[in-house]
């Protein structure tokens, strides 16, 4: 999900990482915030300049990979980055660009994990996370009065995890929903990242968060989720809920 580039990045702390060496990476589109066990920002840069050519040099053979809304098959010179975007699309019923941030999070996070034991990799909202220790994610809701005030708990066991978030009321990327929040769990990124725009479409009240979860639980893979739509929440999976607060990091 991208936030709105007009809202302060504050969501940011919301992932407890005191411990850790934080570092932010920006290449056009791809908005890196980094949290490693030491600073790694040349390292992380030139992994994101490698995949970002690997999507661009696909996209400009296959246009279509860029604007399709329904899963697209993997072709044969599709380069990782692509086959995962790809793969999640269709398992989840969408086109590939919508598991971008999250394939992107996940595939420079498990680099980075050769240069540290600790990675947490946010792109606009996607996390890719691998931890040694116990970890509270805040959920971001935009303006829900719940925006900030629950979070994951993650279990140290539970990484290498994908946390990856869809809003229809927040930011620019493509949602057909109104939720303020749709946060997906699973062990692929970009299979979260596409799971929780393909839950997020489905909702538009309250009286949907029911339906979606369904959905979610059809999609395979998946280790739970979260739906907030103003005061409402529902759950699903394997999902500890927490109190957290920005800040908080």
């Amino acid at each position: 999900m991208k936030k709105d580039e007009y809202q302060p990045r504050t969501y940011r702390q919301w992932v407890e990482g005191r411990d850790l060496v934080a570092f932010a990476v920006t290449v056009k589109e791809t908005d890196l915030y980094v949290q490693a066990g030491t600073d790694l920002r040349r390292k992380t840069r030139r992994i994101v300049l490698k995949y970002r050519r690997q999507l661009e040099s696909y996209i400009e053979r296959h246009p279509l990979f860029l604007t399709s809304l329904e899963p697209l098959p993997v072709t044969e010179d599709a380069p990782t980055i692509a086959r995962q975007m790809l793969a999640a699309g269709e398992q989840a019923g969408v086109g590939p660009m919508a598991a971008v941030a999250g394939a992107m999070a996940e595939c420079v996070g498990r680099e980075l994990l050769d240069f540290s034991p600790e990675v947490i990799v946010e792109n606009g909202g996607d996390i890719f996370l691998r931890t040694l220790k116990k970890r509270t994610v805040g959920i971001y809701a935009g303006d829900s009065p719940l925006s900030g005030k629950m979070g994951i708990v993650i279990d140290a066991a539970d990484t290498p995890l994908g946390i990856c978030t869809s809003s229809g009321t927040v930011g620019h990327s493509l949602s057909f929903g109104r939720a303020d929040a749709v946060v997906v769990l699973a062990g692929s990124a970009a299979l979260a990242d596409a799971a929780a725009t393909a839950i997020g479409n489905r909702v538009k009240r309250p009286g949907d968060i029911a339906a979606a979860i369904e959905l979610g639980r059809g999609i395979g893979g998946l280790k739970g989720l979260v739906i907030i739509i103003g005061n409402e929440v529902g759950a699903w999976g394997d999902v500890k809920l927490g109190e957290t607060s920005p800040g908080r990091a």
